[in-house]
C-alpha cells in the first residue's frame, strides 16, 4: 500500500517529497501527443460527437450532483476566454443551480481516447464549500453493451476541505462499483489560488496518477481495463455536502486537457495527433 504523501508549496508550485523507487518522475518522452485541447476551437455539442470534440452529459446520461449540466448554448455554462474554458456554476432565476460538463466521448463509443497513456489538465479549482470540480477519465465503449467500464479519477475536489482532494480506481460492474480513493494532502486553499496539472499515466501493468507531474499514487491496471480512456472534466457541486454557502457564481479554469499515447517499448512513430 502507497501512504498518502504530504505535498509541500515552494514558489508558485506545489512539490512533492521524493517518491517511492518505483514511482519515477514524468518521463513524456514515452509519449506522442494524441488529442490535445487547447481551447482554441473548442467544439461541444449536447450529446453526439459527431460533428464535435465534446458532449456537455456523461455519454451513459448519468449527470449527478446538486447542480444540472446543462447544454452548450449563448448563455450557458461554457465560456472561452484567451484560450481558457471557464465552467460556472451558476444558480438561476428559479434558484436552481446550473453548471458544466464536458466529455470526450459518446454514448455510440465516438471520442477521443487511448488504451495506454498519459492524461493531463491545466485548471485552477472553485473556492467555497460545496463545489465538486473533478477530470477523470472513463472506458470509451458503445454504453448498450453492458461490459465493465473502468473509471480513474485525477482529481475530485471538495470545497469544504482545501487541504487535500481525492484520487481514484474503480470498476464498475454495472451500477456497482469496486476498488477505492486515496486522499493526497495538499496546502489550505494552494489549489484554488492558481494553475496545476493534474494527470493519470495508464501503463499494462501499472497506473500512476501525477501533481505538477510528480507521482502522487500508484495502483495495479485492473484486467478490465481493454479498452480506451476517454477524459472528463466537469464542476459539481454538493455530492452530500450542503451547497447554501456555496459561492454564486463558482468557476472552474481550465486551460488545456491533454492525451497522449503510449510508445511502447520499442515501437515506432506516433499515432497521428487529433487536434492541433
Amino acid at each position: 500500500m502507497i501512504r498518502a504523501l504530504g505535498i509541500a508549496l515552494a514558489g508558485s508550485a506545489l512539490v512533492a517529497p521524493a517518491p517511492a523507487a518505483d514511482m519515477q518522475a514524468l518521463d513524456l518522452s514515452r509519449f506522442c501527443p494524441f488529442f490535445m485541447e487547447d481551447f482554441q476551437n473548442f467544439r461541444i455539442a449536447p450529446r453526439s460527437l459527431e460533428h464535435a470534440d465534446w458532449i456537455a452529459h456523461t455519454p451513459w446520461n448519468g449527470d449527478f450532483g446538486d447542480a444540472a449540466f446543462s447544454d452548450p448554448e449563448p448563455e450557458g455554462p461554457f465560456a472561452v476566454d484567451k484560450g481558457v474554458l471557464r465552467i460556472t456554476a451558476r444558480k438561476g432565476k428559479d434558484g436552481r443551480w446550473r453548471s458544466g460538463l464536458i466529455a470526450a466521448g459518446d454514448a455510440q463509443g465516438r471520442g477521443h481516447g487511448v488504451r495506454y497513456g498519459y492524461f493531463e489538465a491545466r485548471m485552477q479549482l472553485p473556492p467555497g464549500p460545496g463545489t465538486w470540480p473533478a477530470f477523470w477519465l472513463q472506458t470509451l465503449h458503445n454504453v448498450a453493451d453492458g461490459t465493465p467500464s473502468v473509471e480513474l479519477d485525477a482529481i475530485e475536489y471538495y470545497g469544504h476541505n482545501p487541504r487535500a482532494f481525492q484520487t481514484g480506481l474503480l470498476v464498475w460492474h454495472g451500477n456497482k462499483p469496486v476498488g477505492g480513493n486515496k486522499a493526497i494532502s495538499v496546502p489550505e486553499g494552494a489549489l484554488v489560488q492558481g494553475f496545476h496539472t493534474y494527470g493519470i499515466a495508464v501503463l499494462p501493468e501499472t497506473i500512476t496518477y501525477y501533481l505538477d507531474r510528480r507521482p502522487v499514487w500508484r495502483q495495479p491496471t485492473p484486467p478490465e481495463l481493454t479498452r480506451p480512456m476517454f477524459p472528463l472534466v466537469n464542476l459539481a457541486l454538493g455530492s452530500g455536502y450542503p451547497i447554501d454557502h456555496t459561492p454564486d457564481p463558482s468557476v472552474l479554469l481550465v486551460s488545456y486537457v491533454h492525451v497522449y499515447a503510449w510508445r511502447a517499448e520499442g515501437g515506432a512513430g506516433c499515432q497521428k495527433e487529433r487536434k492541433g
